[in-house]
């Protein structure tokens, strides 16, 4: 920005010996400006780092297999399952630890009885648990009708159950890990016919 100044001025006239005197009137030179360095420093916005949830697919059809005379089994696959850390250490809080928990409601037909939860069992399998070998995998978990695998864990999908996670966030930040599970319905042979449909809900916690 330019700036220019005028200077102007002017003298009083003086009654000498009965004289007066008029003197000139003085003109400012034309073509005087001061200039002016204007800065400004512009950082960059930075963005916070999140940690998300995210799934490969919104649905998935179970298929008949492996049934007998006293048990029908319908299985699928979860569709993948991806945590991405983007987050800096310093935007984690000390002690952080994350997991993704799955929880089934019932499984409801038109007309039909309630197909429970609890007949939802899943085996988490990790894809991609990067190289710190801190994310892994939840435990299998079996179906009300199936003998325990594990001590106490025939009790299909009816609470938050584990699907991945690792303990301690600072030293996983910065990647992205994958997993999916075997899903297996498992009813009594003579369940009615119908079209049944229950909400899988993936929730990710730190």
């Amino acid at each position: 920005m330019n700036r220019r100044t005028r200077l102007s001025l002017a003298a009083a006239g003086s009654l000498l010996a009965g004289v007066a005197v008029f003197p000139a009137a003085a003109v400012a030179d034309p073509g005087d400006e001061a200039e002016l360095d204007v800065s400004v420093d512009i950082t960059e916005i930075k963005e916070p780092g999140v940690l998300a949830l995210t799934v490969a697919g919104n649905s998935v059809a179970l298929k008949e297999d492996g049934s007998d005379l006293l048990v029908r089994q319908f299985t699928g696959t979860l569709p993948t399952v991806t945590v991405t850390d983007t987050r800096t250490l310093e935007e984690i809080p000390a002690g952080s630890a994350w997991a993704v928990l799955g929880s089934s409601s019932d499984f409801t037909a038109a007309g039909k009885p309630a197909i429970t939860a609890d007949h939802l069992g899943w085996k988490p399998k990790l894809i991609d648990g990067g190289d710190t070998g801190l994310v892994s995998e939840g435990s299998e978990v079996v179906t009300v009708l199936d003998e325990p695998t594990q001590p106490g864990n025939n009790v299909g999908l009816v609470d938050q159950e584990l699907l991945v996670s690792t303990y301690d966030s600072a030293e996983v930040t910065g990647g992205a890990y994958t997993v999916n599970a075997d899903l297996n319905l498992r009813t009594p042979a003579d369940v009615p016919a119908g079209s049944y449909h229950a909400k899988l809900t993936l929730s990710l916690f730190e």
